[in-house]
């Protein structure tokens, strides 16, 4: 089996075990870029109620995060954690929205991919991530988002070597992959999934993995990933 074919029996295998995750969970392609912005280094409990704390206090569009303070803005999402860098990195977005598109996220999003990808990437705080998740999920364009769940996963099948970066992964899966962005959403979800259930950091639990039918003599290769 090539590289290519693994990758796209491991959707398929996902899939059938795991079921569609319907992620992102948001109303608004605006809340996703939020959300993508709160969820760094926190899990996506903590997220909601920060979103959940914008809402309420009618916070939650360009105009009125551009205005509010920023001191106030951290205590409102204090439950996302590292709260004041945080607000300085919702802040730090907004004011290039508000700055480059007069705070019109429709403008923003009228960019080709790769200029809309890079004009994220600028914003200070913002990284390759984040900045995937936010051209996915809440522009819709065509790009793999990798995360530290994709990464432990294609290392312990040995289909990337323990240094391959950020880029190597996502050019990897995009290879492999259509330029269908529900079929791209679909496969990121699932991979958080199946890591946070079998393919932990410390130990992978392979029984009755999706994966596990997937292993070769020798995998998964054991490295705390």
């Amino acid at each position: 089996m090539t590289t290519t074919e693994k990758i796209q029996a491991f959707y398929r295998a996902m899939f059938d075990a795991l079921g569609p995750q319907g992620w992102w969970p948001a109303e608004t392609p605006f809340e996703v870029v939020v959300g993508a912005i709160l969820t760094q280094n926190t899990n996506w409990k903590n997220v909601e109620r920060a979103i959940a704390n914008l809402k309420r206090e009618g916070l939650l569009d360009a105009a009125s995060l551009e205005t509010i303070d920023i001191e106030r803005l951290g205590e409102v999402i204090r439950p996302a954690g590292y709260f004041r860098l945080k607000a300085k990195r919702l802040k730090n977005f907004i004011h290039m929205l508000t700055e480059e598109f007069g705070g019109d996220l429709d403008a923003l999003f009228a960019l080709s991919t790769a200029t809309l990808r890079q004009t994220v990437l600028g914003v200070t705080g913002i990284g390759p991530e984040t900045a995937d998740s936010i051209v996915l999920y809440a522009a819709a364009r065509p790009v793999f988002v990798v995360d530290a769940y994709t990464a432990r996963i294609l290392y312990r099948h040995a289909l990337v070597d323990s240094g391959a970066t950020y880029d190597d992964l996502q050019s990897l899966m995009a290879g492999a992959l259509p330029d269908d962005v529900d079929l791209l959403k679909e496969y990121h979800a699932l991979l958080v999934a199946a890591g946070k259930r079998y393919c932990k950091k410390r130990m992978a639990e392979c029984a009755g993995c999706p994966l596990e039918g997937l292993l070769e003599d020798g995998q998964p290769v054991w490295e705390v990933v």
